[in-house]
């Protein structure tokens, strides 16, 4: 029971029927401590139900709860390192196995999902974390996140077996157990894919499918004309899809310095961004984007807000994230914004967007720290002056997105050299340890994401992601 102490300090309440799922992922990212990236409330940063919609959004899990294969979307997605089986891809004696590895330390949790009707209680599918295993017994200590109707309770193996292998009527698939842990260092620096707009599923076919028969279809014979295919067809909300990761505090009065956790993680951020600009590929995606006459210009309109409207937008979804509230971030309206560089004893400076944020008759005041590149600009307040190249602009994205890509993708290209020379270009083996587990996170999303579109997500997820 080593793992019992550390979830037991995180036990939670389902806040919804249909939300045991997301409780028992909270509960153990918080027992893992795995940094959610942001603040949920005050200075806080901590795992919480409504932080958990990046596979499916909040009003569909209230309706109809969350699949087995949508929970381990959102496993990968807040940061953890995620082993799921099935029961028809595994055996009990290997779910033993784990359940006695995951008791015996706490850096370890495993998550079961079963039917509650083969335990004799009420309800059908449920989630919850296992607590325990008793050896003598064989048994497994379900801490049930539904604590309104059970209490944390033994449940001998066999029986939680047979309960676990069961078809979830929704998918055709049978239930089983994830196992969850905290990975090497916590991936999605800066960079970070988004299916919360309804145009991902377009754009993660586009990368995945189209692509691939693009380069083979056409006669290309340098990188440019590589990189042309691929972006003359990228749709031009792709800014929609990935995403840079932003920083968002509330301001305190008087206080403006940054504590030493915030001025490590911008330093992490603009180190993944600085090795992003150090590659060969970024040097070719930038040439090409500063084209006059290129055919991918449109992707810069598309993508490059001046750097006060991205804080605006950022600094409404932040106020409505540390409020606690469900409501839409559209209902917050950011009035002004303010560009300003904080130095202080001789430190590097730091780049913050401070916007005024309010809702109904409640004021806000919110900063958004932004990494900065190498290119700098100047500090003001208002919309007038151009600070792009002050944060991840397109060229920077789009080269980390490239990088993401299977390594599969371009193997259609048919000049023989010219495939040597991108595949140099685009190998994960060539990157800093830094970017490659940037790049190798997108990958597993991205790979999530197509399962997701293919509604192939809920089959077989025995085989963890490289």
């Amino acid at each position: 029971m080593e793992n019992f102490y550390r979830l037991i300090s995180n036990f939670q309440t389902q806040s919804e029927p249909a939300y045991c799922g997301l409780a028992s992922l909270s509960m153990v990212l918080n027992a893992l401590a795995i940094d959610p990236g942001r603040k949920w409330k005050g200075p806080w940063r901590w795992f919480d139900e409504s932080m958990l919609d990046c596979c499916e959004p909040l009003e569909t899990v209230k309706a109809r709860g969350i699949s087995f294969g949508k929970l381990v979307c959102l496993a990968h997605c807040a940061g953890a390192k995620v082993e799921a089986f099935r029961t028809n891809h595994s055996t009990i004696e290997e779910f033993r196995k784990y359940v006695m590895r995951c008791s015996s330390s706490d850096d370890c949790h495993v998550i079961s999902s079963y039917d509650r009707s083969v335990l004799k209680q009420t309800g059908t599918g449920h989630f919850s974390p296992i607590g325990g295993y008793h050896a003598g017994n064989d048994m497994a200590l379900i801490l049930d996140v539904a604590r309104f109707k059970y209490p944390p309770h033994w449940v001998p193996l066999k029986i939680l077996w047979d309960a676990m292998n069961n078809v979830d009527l929704s998918t055709g698939q049978r239930r089983g157990f994830m196992l969850i842990s905290r990975p090497h260092r916590e991936p999605g620096q800066l960079y970070t894919l988004s299916c919360k707009h309804e145009s991902w599923v377009g754009i993660a076919k586009y990368l995945m499918d189209d692509v691939p028969l693009l380069l083979k279809s056409e006669e290309v014979e340098d990188i440019q004309e590589v990189l042309s295919v691929v972006f003359m067809s990228l749709p031009s909300n792709f800014g929609q899809f990935i995403k840079w990761v932003a920083e968002v505090r509330r301001r305190e009065d008087g206080d403006q310095s940054l504590s030493p956790e915030e001025k490590a993680r911008l330093a992490l951020k603009e180190e993944v961004l600085r090795q992003v600009q150090e590659t060969g590929l970024f040097k070719h995606v930038a040439e090409l984007l500063s084209l006059a006459n290129s055919c991918c210009r449109n992707l810069i309109s598309g993508h490059e807000e001046n750097l006060p409207n991205i804080a605006a937008s950022v600094c409404c979804q932040g106020a409505q994230i540390l409020s606690g509230k469900s409501a839409s971030s559209e209902m917050y309206c950011c009035q002004e914004t303010c560009v300003k560089c904080l130095k202080a004893n001789g430190e590097k400076p730091v780049t913050v967007v401070s916007g005024t944020v309010v809702n109904g008759e409640t004021e806000e005041r919110m900063d958004m720290l932004v990494p900065s590149s190498r290119k700098n600009s100047g500090c003001s307040c208002g919309g007038s002056i151009n600070h792009i190249g002050m944060h991840p602009a397109s060229s920077d994205v789009l080269t980390a997105l490239l990088l993401s890509l299977p390594p599969e993708t371009w193997s259609g290209i048919k000049e023989e050299k010219l495939l040597k020379e991108i595949n140099n270009l685009v190998s994960t083996n060539n990157l800093p340890t830094l970017l490659q587990e940037e790049v190798l996170h997108l990958r597993r999303q991205l790979q999530l994401l197509k399962k997701c579109q293919e509604d192939r997500v809920d089959e077989d997820l025995g085989a963890p992601f490289p």
